[in-house]
C-alpha cells in the first residue's frame, strides 16, 4: 500500500516507522496532554530520554467535568458515540464468546454483563454479574475458546472464579478461591490473562511502593512482576520481573506473546522515565527498581547491582511519562480499515506527577505480524475545548460489531467508537 493512501486516508501501515508520514521523534515527540491531536504518531527511544531530576517533580492532579455533550475526539473518518453512561467507575472490560461485555467497578465490588445493542445505541440489557469483591480488577474466561467453564477474577489480594456459560448474566454457583493470598499494599490492581493453550495463567502484581529496594524492603518480593500459576492456582515461577505496575496483561492472538502495560516509576522529573507497552519475554527482567529502559541506572540505588547492567530489557513502545498506562487489546474485528487489523489499542490513563498532565487519551500501536515499531498513534483524546482533560479510559475491548468500546472512570461511561468512511 503506497504513501498516496495513506496520506489521503490518514491511516498509517505497522511494518516500518519509517512509512508513517506524520511520525514525531526524538525529544519532540513528549507532549502535553492538552496538545494531543487524534492521528498523530510518535515515537520515543532510550536515547531520547533527559536526565534525571531535569526539571523539578511535580505534583497535579487536573480533571475536569466532562462538558455537556462532549465526545473524545477520534481521526477522521471515525465516529465516537456514548454507549453507556452513570456507571459506578468502570474499570477492566472483556468480552465473552457470546458477546456479552463484562466489566469490573472496582470501588463497587462489582461485576456487570451488557448485552446486545438497540436502535438508539445503548446496551439492551445490564445485569450484575456478581458483587461483594474486593479490589476487583481483572476478568477474563477459562477455558480459552467458545466454550467457557469459568469466568475468573482479579482482586487486589486474591484469585477468584465463578462457574459460568455463554449466556450466563449472573452466577449459577459460588464463588471459588484459586489463588488465596496476593500481596497487598500499594498499586492494587491485578488482571489475569491464560496463554493460548489454557495451560498458563498470567497474575499481575505491581510493587508496593515507588522504588524501594527489595533488598531491604520483604514487602516487595514477589512484586513488579507476573507471576505464573496453574489455572487451579499452583504457583509456577516468576514470568518476568523488574515491572513496575504491570497493570494491562493481554495476549496476541497471531503470535500467542503476553503483552503488558506498564506505569513506571516517579519523582525524577517530568518526562522521566517512560510509561510503556511491550511483549514480555519469559525470565526477562525490565529493571525495577535499579534500573529503567535500558541500562539507565535510577540515581535513588546508585551503585546497586552492577551485574544487572546489560541484562536489562528494553520495552517495545515508549509512552509519555506518567500517561499510567492500563488496558490494552488487539483488535480482531473487520469493521476498522484492515490496516488497524492485529494492531493494539491501550489506554492512557493519566496520572499525577507532572507539570501539564500527559495521558487521558487512548493509543494505537501498529503490529506488524504481532511485532511494533517502536511507534504510537494518539488515537482518541478525551480534552475539552480549553484542552483540560475530561476522561481518564480505563479498559480497552472490541465488541463483536468490530467497534472498540472504552470504558472512562472519571466520566463514568462506556464509550463505543466506529469506523464510519472517509
Amino acid at each position: 500500500m503506497g504513501l498516496t493512501f495513506l496520506l489521503i486516508f490518514g491511516l498509517a501501515l505497522a511494518a516500518d516507522s519509517g512509512d508513517i508520514a506524520n511520525l514525531i521523534t526524538g525529544k519532540n515527540a513528549f507532549v502535553d496532554a492538552k496538545d494531543l491531536k487524534p492521528g498523530t504518531f510518535r515515537k520515543i527511544t532510550a536515547n531520547d530520554l533527559p536526565k534525571p531530576y531535569d526539571t523539578e517533580s511535580n505534583r497535579n492532579m487536573k480533571i475536569a467535568s466532562r462538558p455537556a455533550g462532549a465526545l473524545p475526539a477520534a481521526p477522521p473518518g471515525f465516529k465516537v458515540e456514548l454507549f453507556l453512561d452513570g456507571l459506578k467507575g468502570p474499570r477492566q472490560i472483556r468480552v465473552a464468546p457470546n458477546g456479552d461485555f463484562f466489566f469490573t467497578e472496582t470501588r463497587a465490588g462489582e461485576i456487570v454483563v451488557l448485552r446486545g445493542r438497540t436502535a438508539d445505541g445503548k446496551p439492551q440489557q445490564k445485569g450484575t454479574f456478581a458483587t461483594g469483591q474486593q479490589g476487583v480488577f481483572g476478568i477474563n474466561f477459562y477455558p480459552p475458546g467458545p466454550n467457557p467453564q469459568w469466568l475468573y477474577v482479579g482482586n487486589t489480594t486474591s484469585v477468584v472464579r465463578f462457574p459460568y456459560k455463554n449466556g450466563d448474566m449472573k452466577a449459577t454457583g459460588p464463588m471459588e478461591t484459586i489463588i488465596p493470598e496476593l500481596p497487598a499494599g500499594g498499586h492494587n490492581t491485578r488482571d489475569l490473562v491464560f496463554s493460548s493453550d489454557g495451560k498458563q495463567m498470567l497474575v499481575a502484581v505491581g510493587s508496593g511502593s515507588n522504588v524501594d529496594d527489595p533488598d531491604t524492603h520483604p514487602r516487595e518480593v514477589h512484586r513488579a512482576n507476573i507471576l505464573e500459576y496453574t489455572p487451579d492456582g499452583k504457583f509456577v515461577r516468576v514470568y518476568a520481573s523488574g515491572i513496575r505496575n504491570p497493570v494491562g496483561l493481554g495476549v496476541n492472538p497471531e503470535t500467542g506473546e503476553v503483552w503488558c502495560s506498564v506505569n513506571e516509576r516517579d519523582a525524577l522529573g517530568d518526562n522521566l522515565v517512560p510509561d510503556y507497552i511491550t511483549h514480555v519475554q519469559p525470565g526477562g527482567f525490565y529493571g525495577w527498581p535499579w534500573y529503567y529502559i535500558g541500562d539507565h541506572q535510577d540515581p535513588r540505588l546508585e551503585g546497586k547491582h552492577p551485574e544487572l547492567k546489560g541484562k536489562v530489557l528494553v520495552p517495545d513502545v515508549l509512552m509519555q511519562p506518567h500517561n499510567a498506562s492500563l488496558g490494552l487489546t488487539f483488535y480482531n474485528g473487520t469493521q476498522f480499515p484492515k490496516e488497524y487489523r492485529g494492531d493494539l489499542f491501550a489506554a492512557e490513563h493519566g496520572s499525577w506527577n507532572r507539570a501539564n498532565e500527559s495521558g487521558h487519551e487512548v493509543v494505537r500501536v501498529p503490529l506488524d505480524k504481532g511485532h511494533a515499531s517502536g511507534a504510537y498513534e494518539d488515537f482518541l483524546t478525551f480534552l475539552g475545548p480549553d484542552g483540560q482533560a475530561w476522561g481518564r479510559p480505563v479498559g480497552v475491548a472490541v465488541g463483536q460489531d468490530g467497534a472498540l468500546y472504552v470504558t472512562d472512570d472519571a466520566s463514568l461511561a462506556i464509550w463505543r467508537v466506529s469506523y464510519a468512511g472517509k
